[in-house]
């Protein structure tokens, strides 16, 4: 638990500081090892970092020790009040649907594995994404 806190304040220091935080190798392990089974899933890097699309919409990844899920406005709202937090990856610009997981997320993986699951359930009704001409 205070690997985790520490991490959490080394990752609101580099926030501060204007860069994003490096990917955290255990984090990254365990969310790949927690995505969901499904064809349609693709990992791609993000924010430095790395982060699950589907049908070109992202709807979870890492950011340092941080796990962040895309989510409905009630599911927000819940994971919120069981302390999670707005995905902010610069201070003071959250990500409008996108919350992290309490920091102590590695420590219960079938609750994450479920929020993990929800988030791609709401991104699947998402119109997919149209790729962008070069």
């Amino acid at each position: 638990m205070r690997d985790a806190v520490c991490q959490a304040a080394g990752v609101a220091q580099r926030r501060a500081q204007g860069g994003f935080p490096k990917a955290d190798p255990e984090a990254r392990a365990a969310f790949e090892t927690l995505l969901p089974d499904d064809p349609r899933v693709r990992v791609r890097p993000m924010f430095g970092n790395v982060a699950a699309f589907v049908d070109g919409n992202m709807f979870a990844g890492v950011f340092g020790a941080d796990l962040f899920v895309r989510l409905d406005d009630d599911s927000r709202e819940q994971l919120i009040a069981e302390g999670g937090a707005r995905f902010e990856p610069m201070p003071g610009r959250p990500m409008r649907e996108y919350v992290t997981l309490p920091p102590t997320w590695h420590d219960d993986h079938r609750r994450a594995r479920g929020w993990l699951e929800r988030s791609l359930d709401w991104a699947r009704t998402l119109p997919p994404k149209r790729t962008k001409p070069s």
